[in-house]
């Protein structure tokens, strides 16, 4: 059988959010949240969890201005997604990610959860959502 597995991820200077596809890259599941480290340690637990989850395909959402231009973030976001290339050989692909903490904060607060647990769901509801969109624009 062909499938084609997909790692989300909602890249911050603190943390990242990660998400993953089903087998047939069609829905999108919130994963978990990383704390950075260091780049080099980010980059190395990133490829680790993508070969055992045997993901083909990354995505990560890339912060544009409000109008589409690019911001410093999302030259860092660039930077790190051809270190994790060149590390995983695995294919990247960018997402544009605005407004998408205000989509996952939005859906839940819909849960009627707490502002801790909130937080601490936000980046990876978030990587949920930039993998999601991604997927279902790819169709």
């Amino acid at each position: 059988m062909q499938y084609d597995r997909y790692m989300g991820l909602d890249y911050g200077n603190s943390r990242i959010g990660i998400a993953f596809s089903d087998l047939s890259g069609t829905i999108a599941t919130a994963d978990s949240v990383y704390k950075r480290k260091s780049e080099e340690e980010d980059i190395s637990f990133l490829v680790k969890l993508a070969k055992e989850k045997d993901v083909h395909h990354i995505v990560i959402g890339l912060p544009l201005n409000a109008d589409g231009t690019e911001s410093e973030m999302s030259k860092n976001t660039r930077q790190f997604g051809q270190k994790l290339f060149d590390k995983s050989q695995i294919e990247i692909f960018y997402q544009d990610e605005r407004y998408t903490s205000f989509e996952a904060e939005e859906y839940l607060k819909e849960a009627h959860l707490p502002w801790e647990k909130r937080k601490a769901l936000l980046d990876k509801v978030a990587a949920q959502i930039i993998l999601q969109n991604y997927l279902d624009e790819r169709k």
